[in-house]
């Protein structure tokens, strides 16, 4: 058993963020010690490892929750998580799309500052009437 301190290590989750899923349920409750610390089993450090990995491949909490869910029987989830992974790189593709529309859009701005100019070209851009370049539609 290892507290939060050593859980948060070998997990790669901070403490906040421990008690933070602690708190809405996103993880279970970790048993306490004789002085009411909480303990954490190589089980629980395993369900933040596999909740960290999640987060770092942009998953939200909710397809974390099923993701958890299934991975409880892993033969016959296959397909269930294929359509959690799939419709999350439909996303993740349609960020990077909008991504390269707001980067061309700042390149655009950027080039046409010239140095030593009294007036900001991309400020007087930024507060001009015209609209933005459009983002996700």
């Amino acid at each position: 058993m290892f507290a939060i301190g050593e859980a948060s290590r070998r997990s790669g989750v901070s403490i906040e963020t421990i008690r933070y899923y602690e708190r809405e349920g996103i993880t279970s409750k970790p048993g306490r010690s004789p002085y009411g610390r909480r303990v954490y089993s190589d089980a629980e450090i395993s369900e933040l490892t596999f909740i960290r990995r999640c987060r770092d491949l942009g998953f939200p909490i909710s397809d974390i929750r099923a993701l958890r869910a299934l991975s409880g029987n892993p033969e016959g989830a296959c397909s269930e998580v294929a359509g959690l992974a799939t419709r999350h790189l439909s996303e993740v593709r349609a960020k990077i799309s909008d991504l390269k529309v707001i980067e061309a859009a700042l390149n655009e701005l950027v080039l046409s500052c010239e140095t030593g100019r009294a007036r900001c070209p991309m400020l007087e851009n930024l507060l001009s009437e015209r609209a933005p370049p459009e983002i996700g539609g």
